[in-house]
């Protein structure tokens, strides 16, 4: 029985944050709950401030979270903005901070909670797209574990439990291939925001789950492999895997591949990360009967139907800052698509245009400056909303 862990939770509210309260309700003697930081969820964010009693609490709104606070039968440190998430990041006695915030508005609290000495349960994959190189090297300074909730990541974490990294023949990440696997090439651009929200397999944020439908979530998550298990990007490979059995394999030298099989649900990597190197926890998930699966098939990704996966290992092989560039592209032209201001098609075409219009800086080190990174999503978002109008 490992020890009471501390969690600070960013992003308490999305879905990442609600599973991990889940597993922190089931296992009250293992965790408790310091610091919650959220978004506009007043709703689902009170009661969780009541049930769980954090000693900080941030919402984005300074008026919402002090309307929230008169409302608490307790008084806990009240937060809000950027400021309040640096607060939850880094606030005293927390034992590990989960970043579940989504996009590049998680980079800035999780280099924070690192820099504070705390462990990190990653399911904020952007940190690493956008600063990988910079995150990996304050981790090392730090003496933090920097440990990943993303099913992939965490099947990769598993797989290479006991094994020398110098056996290792390359990763293989696996995508459902989302719910336009199989649609005909020329009824991509009416797909329509709800029908993409649509995935077949997982139940995800929004933004999550589009980028999921075009296949850049599993760039950007070629991208962050290559930053976290430091392995280059010629050796990280991605197969469509529509059953989402087969969470992710290593190949070793020998031909031999360890996969790592599970049911489509969260808690599983999430309470790995959580109760790390302690016992693996029980979180009520129903066993997976492989008996009844029928088949399970995997196959090379169509760079013609998904052009988002060849633009992700571009931007990492170009390096310097193009992989920010790429993100920040991607969520502007997300957004816009969820609001119906572009085609779905438009998404990665967007993208495509911006990477294309930056002059991108080379660096001698793998180790980017904060302020440029920065600066860098700050111009490609402004180039991704100039395209869009």
């Amino acid at each position: 029985m490992g020890k009471l862990k501390r969690l600070a939770i960013l992003g308490s509210t999305g879905s990442i944050g609600r599973s991990t309260l889940d597993i922190i309700r089931r296992y009250p003697d293992r965790f408790r709950v310091t610091a919650i930081a959220a978004g506009k969820n007043r709703e689902l964010f009170v009661r969780q401030a009541e049930e769980f009693r954090p000693e900080v609490i941030s919402l984005s709104d300074e008026w919402d979270i002090n309307e929230i606070k008169k409302g608490l039968s307790y008084t806990p440190k009240a937060c809000w903005g950027d400021d309040g998430l640096l607060e939850v990041a880094a606030c005293d006695g927390a034992d590990m901070v989960v970043s579940a915030l989504v996009g590049a508005s998680g980079l800035m609290p999780t280099l924070a909670a690192i820099r504070a000495g705390r462990d990190i349960a990653l399911a904020n994959k952007e940190v690493l797209v956008m600063a990988g190189g910079l995150v990996m090297e304050e981790a090392r300074k730090n003496r933090v574990n920097l440990l990943p909730v993303d099913s992939e990541h965490s099947a990769i974490f598993q797989s290479i439990a006991g094994h020398r990294k110098g056996d290792i023949k390359r990763l293989i990440l696996t995508a459902s291939g989302g719910p336009f696997l199989n649609l005909p090439m020329e009824k991509l651009p009416a797909i329509t925001p709800q029908e993409a929200l649509n995935h077949p397999r997982w139940k995800m944020g929004k933004k999550v789950t589009i980028d999921s439908a075009t296949l850049m979530n599993k760039g950007l998550e070629v991208i962050e492999a290559r930053w976290l298990f430091d392995m280059s990007p010629e050796k990280i490979f991605v197969h469509i895997h529509p059953e989402s059995v087969v969470h992710s394999m290593v190949e070793y030298v020998d031909g031999s591949i360890v996969a790592q099989l599970g049911p489509t649900d969260m808690k599983g990597p999430i309470s790995y990360a959580l109760s790390y190197p302690d016992e693996r926890l029980d979180c009520g998930i129903e066993s997976l009967n492989l008996c009844k699966m029928g088949k399970l098939t995997f196959m090379e990704p169509d760079e013609k139907r998904f052009p988002a996966l060849r633009l992700a290992y571009q931007a990492i092989n170009a390096g310097g800052f193009m992989p920010a560039v790429l993100n920040a592209a991607d969520e502007v032209a997300v957004e816009a698509f969820l609001e119906r201001k572009i085609k779905f098609t438009n998404i990665t075409e967007i993208v495509k245009t911006v990477m294309g219009k930056y002059q991108n800086q080379k660096s001698k080190t793998q180790n980017l400056k904060l302020n440029q990174i920065l600066e860098a999503d700050r111009w490609a978002r402004e180039m991704a909303k100039e395209i869009v109008l």
